[in-house]
């Protein structure tokens, strides 16, 4: 049951940052190994967003796709994702977003179980390591918008 945290201050404004993580189709142009991204339904209104979309993450010849429930909160800038259907018993994951100055502080909490008990003793070992990846290229993407 891999579970992690990771928190970056990255120069750009809150909503910059906010609209970025909603955009899942470009997810596959700069997150390591994710290879592609669908979204099938996007409702907007005054209190949230919600997305629902698939995600094709590994490397060939192993991968796999997972659905989820995404969903951004305006009042509080948080966005919120669980697991609808694929490889995994659970997701949850949540990102906050702090204006600080210049900056915008961005908390990431990811608390995953694959279906698969091997796989999920393996990615529990190197999972941070992955985390940390993600969210390298998560930054530098964001840096450059």
């Amino acid at each position: 049951m891999p579970k992690a945290s990771v928190k970056r201050l990255i120069e750009r404004d809150k909503k910059t940052l906010i609209n970025f993580v909603l955009d899942i189709e470009k997810y596959p142009e700069f997150i390591p190994f994710c290879i592609d991204s669908k979204v099938y339904e996007k409702k907007e209104d005054n209190y949230c967003t919600k997305i629902i979309a698939d995600l094709t993450i590994g490397k060939k010849p192993f991968t796999d796709t997972y659905k989820s429930d995404v969903t951004y909160y305006k009042k509080n800038d948080q966005i919120h994702v669980t697991n609808i259907d694929g490889p995994l018993n659970y997701l949850q994951n949540n990102w906050k977003f702090i204006e600080k100055n210049n900056f915008t502080e961005v908390q990431f909490d990811v608390d995953f179980e694959i279906k698969n008990k091997f796989l999920n003793f393996i990615m529990s070992k190197s999972f941070k390591y992955g985390l940390d990846k993600i969210a390298d290229a998560f930054q530098k993407r964001a840096e450059n918008l």
